[in-house]
């Protein structure tokens, strides 16, 4: 089959792909299966028909340029991939109403064109728009990992700034449901976790009932000089929570255990997490709650929990 001209991000509107090269090719290019249907009116690459760039062009064209890319999909397209989905996200004005389509999430909205932004020419929500409505709207996990995730793209100087434009976009949302947990979850991103999962540990450690942890807190020498960036700490009570996930952790077991013992040397209680205890984490409370002890303090009650909706 020829090269094909137009479409985006190997993308194509079915009836342009038709102009270049008729129903026979195309019968034939579907067949062999070097395109692809994607969505009514639209195939695709087959080649690339699952990365984010071509299922993105792909909805657009599909559902026209009223269309905008917005939740998880819009967050990975921004750089902000820690609730990653196959499922495609579009936006759409309340007065259309697409029929529902396999792999696509469509939600409606006003007013959301001039939060537009091009991003490899594709329409796409802004990133701080983004982040307000998945923290009211998505999971907690979700919500604060984006949001650490995004925060942390922002120069370390202007992130102050950037939260309580965060926090000025949930206030100013029409729909009030979730924005108590939206702004629960905003207070408690930091932008310093190096990974999703180090996001979702923090959730659960404050969901469990215990104070608030600082994030990648950095342990100095007595002559100021940075020994280690710890996951979790409580410094006021020398309690370290390290998070050890298999993909970053692995062929390391001898380094770390010696970051460990030093620690240990150093006066802190190491408690250690696995992945495991992001799934099922009583055992981490039990070693959590008999560290906090330990210091004298049992742990506190937290009434209104992070995960709960407003």
């Amino acid at each position: 089959m020829k090269p094909l001209k137009g479409g985006l991000h190997g993308a194509y509107l079915r009836a342009d792909v038709l102009s270049q090269i008729g129903p026979a090719a195309m019968r034939r290019a579907l067949r062999n299966r070097t395109l692809a249907t994607s969505w009514s009116r639209v195939v695709v690459d087959s080649h690339r028909q699952d990365e984010l760039l071509t299922r993105s062009a792909a909805a657009v064209l599909a559902f026209g340029p009223r269309s905008a890319l917005a939740g998880p999909t819009a967050a990975e397209l921004h750089g902000c991939a820690a609730a990653a989905t196959p499922r495609t996200h579009v936006l759409m004005p309340y007065s259309s109403h697409p029929r529902p389509r396999l792999g696509l999430v469509v939600c409606h909205s006003g007013g959301y064109q001039r939060d537009v932004v091009a991003i490899g020419g594709l329409p796409v929500l802004a990133l701080d728009r983004v982040v307000a409505e998945m923290l009211c709207r998505a999971s907690a996990r979700d919500g604060l990992a984006v949001c650490d995730q995004a925060l942390s793209l922002q120069p370390e100087a202007s992130r102050e700034r950037w939260r309580a434009g965060i926090g000025e976009r949930i206030s100013e949302r029409s729909d009030p449901r979730g924005t108590r947990r939206g702004r629960e979850l905003l207070a408690m991103a930091t932008g310093r976790a190096e990974s999703p999962a180090e996001s979702w540990l923090r959730l659960t450690v404050v969901e469990m009932g215990f104070p608030w942890p600082e994030a990648n807190w950095p342990l100095h020498s007595p002559w100021g000089a940075v020994v280690y960036r710890l996951d979790l700490a409580w410094p006021r009570h020398r309690i370290v929570l390290e998070y050890q996930g298999y993909a970053v952790h692995v062929d390391r077991e001898r380094e770390d255990s010696a970051r460990l013992a030093d620690l240990r040397r150093r006066g802190w209680i190491v408690v250690v997490a696995q992945a495991a205890d992001l799934r099922d984490h009583h055992d981490l409370c039990v070693r959590l709650r008999e560290a906090f002890e330990r210091r004298g303090h049992a742990r506190r009650e937290v009434r209104d929990s992070p995960a709960r909706s407003a």
